[in-house]
């Protein structure tokens, strides 16, 4: 095993961060390498804001579900899929299509995800907040941002405060790596793992901003997160961004 891989699999999100500052040396080599990521037919689909305004880092962190974490971070960055700057390009292009969508989506998770592995070479950790999408609209307005783009998720990071948390049990490799066509949910091996989610929450200690442990298999979880995690006004948004029309 070399040290790429390993680092993937020792991957775990960090949620406490010291007051140490991320270098200009670091940032720079953090930007260079999410913008390597595979790029869909080199559309570059993909915006970063970077938020360094202190007050308008708590107004985002309130948006975003209050979750502290973004203001204590070093940086906090929010990827965006942006065709605003194809769109000016090719204005005669018409971008209503979702599959436009779909490649910015796409685009912009695996540039996230490959500045978060680069933070975690250098010693660094993070965390992805999905929670930016809870208050789209607000969020927008504050980040002034045009037609044509759309903040997706943010991502804090910064040296992280205390031990490196440990690692959240994945679902078996049989579940998820299919072999020729798509099998159905195995009840049997979805309860294992369940087990062996309830003896992870069980044995993890109660860190901020958690405040109770709560011991739950995935089956709960899943069923918890989907009923609270809807947005019924995605589509309106989305449409007035100028996606998702056809």
């Amino acid at each position: 095993m070399n040290e790429t891989i390993s680092l993937l699999q020792n991957h775990a999100s960090v949620r406490s961060f010291t007051n140490t500052p991320i270098t200009e040396e670091q940032l720079e080599a953090i930007f260079k390498a999410a913008s390597q990521t595979s790029s869909s037919s080199l559309l570059q689909t993909v915006s970063i804001i970077r938020i360094t305004d202190q007050d308008l880092r708590k107004k985002v962190m309130q948006l975003s579900m209050n979750q502290h974490y973004i203001e204590e971070a070093a940086e906090f960055w929010i990827f965006c899929a942006d065709f605003n700057r194809n769109h000016q390009i090719a204005p005669e292009v018409d971008i209503e299509y979702i599959d436009f969508l779909l490649v910015g989506t796409f685009d912009a998770g695996l540039m996230a995800q490959n500045a978060l592995t680069a933070a975690e070479s250098m010693g660094l950790g993070g965390v992805f907040i999905g929670g930016v999408r809870a208050n789209i609209d607000e969020l927008s307005d504050q980040l002034q941002l045009p037609k044509y783009v759309i903040p997706l998720v943010g991502l804090c990071l910064g040296t992280p405060a205390g031990e490196k948390p440990g690692m959240k049990p994945r679902l078996p490799q049989s579940m998820v790596l299919l072999e020729n066509e798509y099998q159905p949910l195995d009840r049997e091996k979805l309860a294992v793992y369940d087990e062996a989610m309830l003896k992870y929450y069980e044995n993890r200690p109660v860190t901020p901003p958690f405040t109770e442990k709560k011991v739950k298999g995935w089956s709960d979880h899943i069923q918890e997160h989907l009923q609270r995690s809807t947005l019924p006004q995605m589509m309106d948004y989305l449409n007035k961004q100028g996606f998702a029309k056809k």
